[in-house]
């Protein structure tokens, strides 16, 4: 049988999501407790791959087993053998061509931003102490949609077949001294989300114009493109699939 995890957390002390040889990461935790726990060999498929640092509020990956499971007894006892900032929500059978990572449809990030100094979020959001112009970041976001080659986001030297990505949504929100960026699309690149940030900030300061960013986009050149953010901001927050629903 298959199944999907569907689990959270916090990137802070994690080499990333995939598995390091001399570092710790999230996919090594998880595989590691579900091996105990099931007296086998357990290798889990994520959805997605995040950096060292990066967060995840709701994401999956798969796992085969032939053993009977007791899925809610299964959950609530890798919670307890988890650390604490690993958190298992659902465990779900699934068909057995399955795949947490090549069937997802969309998939959702937010990168926050705190714009005074938050000891509450240093570890959550990026401090940028520069006035940000958010209705001239917004007006350049909607750019992007207008786009499918995202290249000059994307990291150098990956081995994509494609730099082509449908975005459907792009915008900022500010709640007090806190923004928070939201972008879906149907597949990411490598570093992507953090060089587009980088790049609207730029136009947020005013450094940029939102025609600068056509230019950017058209150039297909990581070099014109803005800065990369830092990690502790960017959180994977959603991934669709056709056949999981919601809760």
């Amino acid at each position: 049988m298959r199944y999907f995890i569907e689990f959270a957390y916090k990137g802070t002390h994690y080499h990333g999501w995939q598995y390091q040889p001399n570092a710790i990461s999230v996919q090594e935790t998880l595989n590691k407790v579900f091996s105990t726990l099931l007296q086998e060999t357990i290798e889990i498929v994520g959805a997605g791959r995040t950096d060292a640092g990066v967060h995840a509020s709701q994401m999956y990956g798969h796992f085969d087993t032939n053993k009977t499971l007791d899925l809610v007894k299964l959950k609530q006892r890798a919670n307890a053998f988890l650390p604490k900032d690993i958190s298992v929500f659902r465990i779900l059978p699934v068909h057995e061509e399955a795949h947490a990572r090549f069937d997802a449809t969309a998939r959702t990030y937010h990168y926050f931003i705190t714009t005074r100094k938050d000891v509450f979020a240093t570890e959550t959001a990026w401090f940028n102490h520069h006035s940000l112009d958010v209705a001239v970041m917004n007006d350049a976001a909607k750019i992007l949609l207008e786009y499918i080659d995202f290249e000059c986001f994307s990291k150098t030297h990956t081995d994509v077949h494609t730099f082509n990505c449908k975005i459907t949504e792009a915008f900022w929100q500010q709640e007090g001294h806190l923004l928070k960026f939201t972008i879906t699309a149907d597949r990411f690149l490598r570093n992507m989300v953090r060089a587009i940030v980088g790049t609207l900030v730029d136009i947020g300061t005013h450094k940029i114009t939102k025609e600068d960013l056509v230019r950017i986009i058209e150039s297909k050149d990581r070099k014109k493109a803005g800065f990369s953010v830092p990690a502790q901001g960017l959180f994977l927050c959603s991934v669709k699939y056709p056949y999981i629903v919601e809760e």
